[in-house]
């Protein structure tokens, strides 16, 4: 096993930073999400671990060892990629010890290992097929498989799910988190879904333009949003974040609770869908659409002009345009800096 440390790495590509400073650390056997949309900088830090890419500045240590400087095949990973980057040609074990025979390791050692991988993912019995012959789950598996001969401390995977269906999606985190976990290797995994980050990792690290916007475990990302872009990235609904002045009720029982020796025209307060009730009485808003979830469902609504989602438990029955009155637990509510967006004590 292996930890991994990024100390101010930046990447330019002519005038425009792809990943400007950013440090953070994967402790050693941790699974670590990195998540963002397209275009944040993630696949291209993934990359940069790998060695695939050079920064420009900073350091990349591996296991204590500055790796900023080595080749690919010195820095102790593994890599999966998108696309899976099969050899349509080869079998699905010659795909496997492909990495491994370049490396000239002995035939008896090659057997062995094939042997324990294909058994680890269920492939023993698909090793004389082509990749063409093989459903999209079994050719992830093949690509773990190629990785996890390696018996690199450290595997990185970019976005490895985006090509499956929603249900083999469900199945496959499974999988590689309890491979991951069972293996007790490093793995770093690069993903626009933050429900895969959620679900699967350990420590999240949100990137926004280049930036970590937030680290930290899901469960504190998601109680304890640093800024209003990681509340509203985190959450499936996001959180809603809504200006302290659009509510138009300055005597609201919400006032007194928000942060002390702020202007209210500068505050936004920020509260999660399932925390939101409907009520006799409290904020008013307008339904404007309802969605049937199965075991809830979601309340899309306006209030003052903003767009608000309510999650609520079994069926409900509103029409569009339907007046209703929103209450939750002020100590839930979230506090945030509209002009800089960051979360206020």
């Amino acid at each position: 096993m292996a930890d991994v440390e990024l100390r101010s790495i930046t990447k330019n590509w002519g005038d425009k930073a792809a990943v400007d400073a950013i440090s953070f650390k994967a402790a050693s056997g941790s699974f670590v999400a990195l998540l963002g949309p397209s275009g944040c900088g993630k696949s291209t830090t993934l990359r940069l671990i790998a060695g695939l890419d050079s920064p420009s500045a900073g350091s990349i240590l591996i296991g204590g060892r500055d790796v900023t400087a080595l080749p690919p095949a010195e820095r102790g990973t593994a890599m999966v990629f998108q696309s899976y980057a099969l050899f349509p040609h080869l079998s699905v074990a010659e795909n496997i010890i492909f990495g491994l025979k370049v490396r000239k390791v002995a035939t008896a050692e090659l057997k062995e290992r094939l042997a324990k991988t294909a058994t680890l993912l269920g492939l023993t019995a698909l090793l004389d097929r082509k990749p063409s012959q093989l459903s999209g789950g079994q050719q992830q598996r093949v690509a773990l498989g190629r990785a996890i001969i390696a018996e690199a401390p450290v595997c990185l995977m970019d976005e490895p799910l985006s090509n499956l269906d929603a249900q083999l999606r469900v199945e496959m985190r499974r999988e590689i988190r309890e491979l991951q976990q069972r293996l007790g290797i490093t793995m770093l995994y690069v993903t626009h879904d933050q429900l895969e980050a959620m679900t699967m990792a350990d420590q999240v690290v949100l990137m926004r333009d280049g930036h970590i916007e937030q680290d930290a475990a899901p469960d504190a990302l998601y109680e304890s949003p640093r800024t209003t872009f990681a509340a509203r990235f985190i959450g499936t609904p996001p959180m809603n974040v809504i200006s302290l002045s659009k509510l138009g009720i300055e005597d609201h029982v919400l006032v007194p609770h928000a942060p002390k020796g702020q202007e209210h025209e500068r505050l936004a307060l920020g509260i999660r869908p399932e925390l939101i009730r409907l009520s006799t009485s409290g904020i008013p808003a307008t339904v404007t659409a309802v969605e049937f979830l199965g075991a809830d469902s979601l309340v899309e609504a306006s209030l003052s002009g903003e767009r608000v989602l309510i999650r609520v438990p079994g069926k409900i029955r509103l029409s569009r345009g339907a007046a209703i009155h929103l209450t939750w637990d002020v100590a839930t509510t979230h506090w945030f800096d509209l002009a800089s967006g960051n979360r206020l004590a």
